[in-house]
């Protein structure tokens, strides 16, 4: 059985009247295209090129929220776009203006509606053992001038994530690796993986390198989650293998200092109100 996924993990952080893009180019992804073929968002100069990006990928990046504090029907996990749009002379292309741009082309081309609003939710809460966290602490020196690019590649052998050079987060061959992560990039991923929304209660700051091993049940119950996060409709004999997760994930984390707290929290989502699902013309 082969489990299809293309996952885009674009961080909140980088990413409301609005600024709008001088030009952009929206297109609807075929949905039999290469499930497996790479995806993520693009930056250089005055040039966003966004490529197989979910609505709901689009939607966190226009409100700069996170994956799970986006609330809309089912469909906005599934289908996917290719945006190619062009900042005006003269604007900045940094997170408040990209998000501004974001909202305007959601409501122009998708004439989105959506509100804020505040639901109790049940999470797990990353938090750190006695004794503080156990992973390596990385310095990654003076900040260095480059272009952003995220990029991402999934199917039934895992799942690859880069953030830039060196920074990645790899859930593959039955354990998770991650290279210079943040605690932020960590729980946003983690949170598509598990069967509740994952939010960093740590307060550790800086990235992080990391190595996860996981049981061959956990690994399975967790690629199907990503699976389902990401829009994918499985087969009854692909849900059923979520019955033989065992919990591994947690006693894995225990060397890192790192520890999943059950618990209910009130989130801050964005719930879409009305939404095209086909663009309007270019």
């Amino acid at each position: 059985m082969r489990i299809a996924l293309c996952l885009v993990f674009v961080a909140g952080a980088l990413w409301a009247q609005h600024a709008a893009f001088e030009v952009a180019s929206v297109k609807a992804v075929d949905p039999n295209s290469d499930p497996g073929a790479v995806a993520g968002v693009h930056i250089d100069g005055s040039q966003v090129h966004m490529g197989r990006m979910s609505m709901k990928e689009l939607i966190r990046i226009a409100y700069k929220v996170k994956f799970y504090e986006v609330v809309g029907p089912e469909w906005i996990a599934s289908e996917r776009y290719d945006i190619s749009a062009k900042v005006p002379a003269g604007v900045t292309p940094n997170q408040d203006k990209l998000a501004e741009m974001m909202q305007s082309l959601l409501e122009e081309r998708f004439q989105m509606k959506a509100h804020r609003e505040k639901r109790e939710t049940p999470v797990y809460a990353l938090v750190t053992l006695p004794g503080g966290g156990k992973m390596k602490k990385v310095d990654d020196g003076p900040p260095k001038d480059r272009a952003f690019e995220v990029k991402a590649q999934g199917g039934a052998s895992g799942v690859n994530i880069s953030y830039g050079p060196d920074s990645y987060f790899k859930f593959a061959d039955g354990k998770i690796e991650g290279r210079k992560l943040t605690m932020m990039y960590f729980v946003d991923v983690l949170g598509r993986f598990s069967d509740k929304p994952v939010v960093d209660m740590t307060e550790l700051a800086g990235r992080y390198d990391m190595d996860v091993p996981l049981s061959e049940g956990d690994y399975q119950a967790m690629l199907i989650r990503a699976a389902l996060s990401a829009g994918v409709s499985l087969p009854p004999q692909a849900l059923r293998l979520l019955d033989n997760a065992d919990g591994s994930l947690a006693f894995a984390l225990k060397p890192l200092g790192l520890k999943l707290d059950s618990r209910k929290t009130p989130i801050d989502v964005v719930a879409v109100d009305s939404l095209l699902r086909k663009p309007t013309e270019n």
